[in-house]
């Protein structure tokens, strides 16, 4: 285990999970710095518009016996661009705890080790960036990982809705899809998914709700 390893990161902070089918567990996030995508949504540019800070394996991993016991979600910007992120999750797996993946869907995930739940979004039309998504992570996704749609328009929920169907992806992981707040009513979506009765979870960003306008460390 190379604890010397080094990681870029923007905060760690102790928090309520917000999204994914854990939201409304107590989760300590470890935000890794730096993004290849630039989605029209992003509610963390800080991640790669600010400089993060330098910290070994074994400093995160100081940080992170602050909270004994908590579960674990590393997410970004995109933390499978960062070398380090492969130690860290050996680090926080040998330390017996719950370790989420939140990663984007354009990095290849084989490397992520099995014993890690996956959270990997299909970015939609509306994001700009759906061209960037890596088609072949799909086949490494597992029942206990999670695909998450972000929706901003019809549009974009009828194309998850095609994707859903032409690739079974129902039969492959947990699906959500969570609104884009300001764009899509979380009634309206509600209505679509009840009238196709699409095996999709509405999902909410709890933080927002608790802490609303609070940006970081929540």
């Amino acid at each position: 285990m190379r604890t010397e390893a080094t990681l870029n990161v923007s905060e760690i902070f102790y928090s309520i999970q917000g999204e994914s089918r854990h939201a409304g567990y107590p989760c300590l996030f470890i935000r890794l710095h730096g993004c290849n995508l630039r989605c029209s949504y992003c509610d963390a540019r800080y991640t790669y518009d600010e400089p993060g800070r330098e910290m070994t394996v074994a400093a995160v991993m100081q940080e992170v016996q602050k909270t004994p016991g908590a579960m674990v979600e590393v997410t970004g910007g995109e933390p499978l661009l960062q070398e380090g992120v492969y130690p860290l999750f050996d680090a926080l797996l040998a330390d017996h705890r719950t370790v989420l993946l939140e990663t984007n869907g354009s990095v290849d995930i084989s490397r992520v080790p099995a014993a890690v739940i996956r959270i990997m979004d299909l970015k939609c039309p509306g994001s700009n960036m759906h061209q960037q998504m890596l088609p072949a992570n799909l086949a490494l996704l597992r029942p206990e990982d999670e695909i998450k749609f972000v929706l901003s328009s019809r549009q974009d929920y009828d194309w998850a809705r095609e994707m859903i169907h032409a690739h079974g992806l129902a039969e492959i992981a947990h699906l959500s899809c969570s609104p884009v707040i300001g764009s899509l009513a979380p009634a309206e979506l509600a209505q679509w998914l009840m009238q196709d009765r699409l095996p999709c979870r509405l999902q909410l960003q709890l933080h927002t709700i608790l802490w609303p306008g609070q940006k970081r460390g929540v």
